[in-house]
């Protein structure tokens, strides 16, 4: 596939890599309107150019890859910002995304699949690279159920309790939906007033509800 029509801007403090960047764009049929230096020359070109894709960098001298990724993807939301570096730490990576780029490849990456991330965030998709998506995917995975650090008081099974409380659920729906008898519903119902410090029902509900549980859809 080509990459032809697409106008790119590219962003970096390293000639060489720069002017190897432009040759290998080029070379695959993309437009390179315009090369910046550092993170305020890339929002003025981009602002003065328009290009489809910025190819940014993250650190350089004289101004960030980040902040210019915000100011770019404010102004102007139809350009998509694809990072390039050799930085893979997650405070980086984390930033950039909440920044507003749309790609985010190591300059190790190959041509094909530099090439490939250009149409990709020209077209308005997402795309990272295999090590920065495994970042990303084990962030996510790792992140604690927000529900159960709300009570690590509970157990498993009194957090599945209060959760239908919270619903609204009578103990006889509670115990037809976790297959309990309601004398064992009643006792687990007792301890989580007991372990929230809550007087009766309605008060354990409005604790459940703030804390995110409830949500029935």
């Amino acid at each position: 596939m080509s990459t032809e029509a697409i106008r790119v801007l590219i962003t970096d403090d390293h000639p060489v890599f720069r002017k190897g960047l432009r040759d290998l764009l080029q070379a695959l049929g993309a437009d390179v309107v315009g090369e910046a230096e550092n993170g305020p020359e890339a929002v003025r070109l981009a602002a003065e150019l328009q290009p489809d894709v910025v190819v940014m960098d993250l650190h350089m001298p004289g101004g960030n890859g980040i902040e210019a990724t915000r100011t770019i993807t404010r102004t102007s939301p139809r350009i998509g910002v694809l990072v390039l570096t050799m930085f893979r730490d997650d405070d980086s990576v984390f930033a950039v995304m909440r920044a507003g780029a749309r790609g985010y490849l190591l300059k190790e990456s190959g041509a094909e699949e530099i090439a490939r991330a250009v149409r990709a965030v020209a077209a308005g998709e997402a795309i990272y690279g295999p090590e920065i998506a495994r970042r990303v995917l084990a962030y996510f995975t790792d992140m604690p159920d927000p529900r159960q650090a709300a009570f690590p008081q509970l157990t498993e099974r009194e957090r599945e309790v209060l959760e239908l409380i919270a619903q609204g659920r009578s103990n006889a729906e509670i115990a037809a939906t976790l297959f309990l008898s309601q004398k064992t519903v009643r006792n687990h119902v007792s301890n989580i007033f007991m372990k929230l410090h809550v007087a009766d029902r309605a008060q354990a509900i409005v604790m459940a509800r703030e804390a995110g549980l409830g949500d029935r859809g």
